[in-house]
């Protein structure tokens, strides 16, 4: 379990993709680590589930595993963690939602203690927590011998799971109030932990903060 809260901070929870980042960080970074010459010999295998997804049939949480699996099983850690450096620098100058990171910055001015909660995978996202200073919940992903075995360590974080993994982190009683932000049905959950939940598609103020 992560460090306690004193009394008197707040706790504030968000999401990534579509939420604290502009766009799908996931699949992004499947186009910016392998070629396209291996994203299409190795997509094939998954080219139905692909299609389902895409049609809104087959659903984002049983799609990542598949994906991992195909395009990253046997990859060397060494050169993906360099492209995820890389990576994570380029959402950081060019992806972040403004409103919503000016939010998090805020939170932290105020002492809040802030954390990262997100369905994506942890190969970038733990550079991503290092530059900004803030806690991560993520998808883990399997190391072994120094090579990704293109298997998830953590159920795929998402919908239920970020519930029960913040839970199993922090002890909310340790907190004055939750903050959670969002921006799909993903989120419902975490948002349900918050006395002030915040859906980024309900086009609404952010919450003030004092």
């Amino acid at each position: 379990m992560h460090e306690q809260s004193k009394t008197y901070k707040n706790l504030a929870l968000f999401d990534f993709d579509g939420t604290l980042c502009r766009t799908d960080s996931f699949t992004k970074f499947i186009f910016f680590s392998l070629s396209k010459m291996d994203i299409i010999k190795k997509g094939i295998k998954v080219s139905p589930w692909i299609l389902a997804y895409y049609f809104r049939v087959y659903p984002a949480h049983y799609m990542r595993p598949k994906l991992f699996y195909t395009l990253f099983k046997s990859l060397p850690q060494s050169e993906i963690d360099q492209i995820a450096q890389c990576y994570a620098k380029l959402l950081l100058d060019q992806y972040l939602h403004p409103q919503i990171y000016q939010q998090l910055i805020k939170h932290q001015l105020l002492g809040d203690h802030v954390v990262l909660v997100s369905a994506s995978i942890d190969i970038y996202l733990k550079y991503i927590c290092e530059y900004l200073n803030i806690d991560l919940i993520c998808t883990k992903t399997e190391i072994k011998d120094q090579v990704y075995t293109g298997q998830f360590l953590s159920k795929d974080c998402s919908r239920v799971q970020k519930k029960q993994r913040i839970l199993e982190c922090y002890n909310l009683a340790n907190y004055q109030y939750i903050f959670a932000y969002g921006n799909s049905i993903e989120d419902n959950e975490m948002l349900s932990l918050a006395d002030f939940p915040y859906l980024i598609t309900d086009s609404v103020p952010l919450p003030l903060l004092e």
